[in-house]
């Protein structure tokens, strides 16, 4: 029998229409609950010590778990660590690598410096210590050979790293997002090679697998101001390159400088007695 597209002469029967317009409305729900949860995502900087259900962090790994990654690669790997004594090591190292981050950020003119490190490297141990749990987001960089060999020699996307480093952002960012739905907050805390070394040897990581980020989780010692974003129709485009949107280099000049002053308050903690 042959199906009649529909139309006004072969209308969606009733009762189809009502499952169409049924499903309509879960994905439009859908779509609008996972928009408040991406809006709602936070990145905090001093944690209530308040535990967090093992239930939780299984199921928040679990979301991590299913990151797109480069040919499937799935490179990651998570230690949770909620040991008190290793959480301060690990805060201790990454105090020690602050050192460094002035050496080279002090390089700018003030009005340009990250906000964390305008005039010198923080003075007090950074805030995470004091988070419950700790999740070292580790990978194997072998798992990259699962993608196309022209990655390694045409720089796709980036560069021959791109590919390794997307699959762990991709984790990383769904982890944090997943940690929002059950109303906790989280830091991303980035690791180089000045911070990877003493942790690889703190939490007896293979040689061959790389620390990646560390992300704390946990509850809000206190009310985070809400990030500042580009608006939408600054950021996109139809069809093509909409070009009276391009921003000059002077135009990126005045957006650091703004930037730098509308994020400020993410970085300046305000104490208990004053919230």
């Amino acid at each position: 029998m042959k199906r009649l597209a529909p139309s006004i002469e072969n209308p969606i029967p009733a009762p189809f229409k009502a499952v169409i317009l049924r499903l309509s409305e879960v994905t439009d729900m859908q779509g609008d609950e996972f928009l408040k949860l991406v809006r709602k995502r936070r990145n905090i900087r001093r944690f209530k010590p308040d535990p967090v259900p093992e239930e939780c962090i299984e199921k928040i790994l679990e979301a991590a778990r299913w990151a797109q990654s480069g040919a499937n690669a799935q490179p990651w790997e998570f230690i949770v660590v909620k040991d008190k004594k290793t959480r301060h090591k690990i805060a201790d190292i990454y105090t020690e690598q602050q050192k460094q981050t002035w050496d080279i950020e002090k390089t700018r003119i003030r009005e340009l410096r990250h906000r964390a490190h305008i005039d010198g490297p923080p003075a007090s141990p950074p805030g995470f210590k004091d988070a419950p749990v700790l999740i070292i987001i580790c990978a194997d960089p072998r798992t990259v050979q699962a993608t196309v060999l022209i990655t390694h020699f045409l720089h796709n996307e980036g560069g021959p790293d791109a590919h390794f480093l997307k699959n762990m952002a991709n984790a990383t960012q769904i982890l944090t997002i997943a940690a929002s739905a059950f109303g906790l907050v989280s830091q991303w805390v980035s690791v180089n090679q000045v911070t990877e070394a003493p942790l690889k040897v703190l939490l007896d990581v293979p040689e061959e697998i790389a620390i990646h980020t560390i992300v704390p989780v946990g509850y809000p010692a206190y009310k985070p101001p809400p990030p500042y974003r580009r608006k939408l129709k600054e950021i996109m485009h139809f069809e093509k390159y909409d070009r009276s949107k391009f921003r000059t280099s002077e135009d990126i000049y005045e957006f650091l400088l703004a930037l730098r002053r509308k994020t400020e308050p993410a970085y300046v903690i305000k104490d208990k007695s004053q919230e």
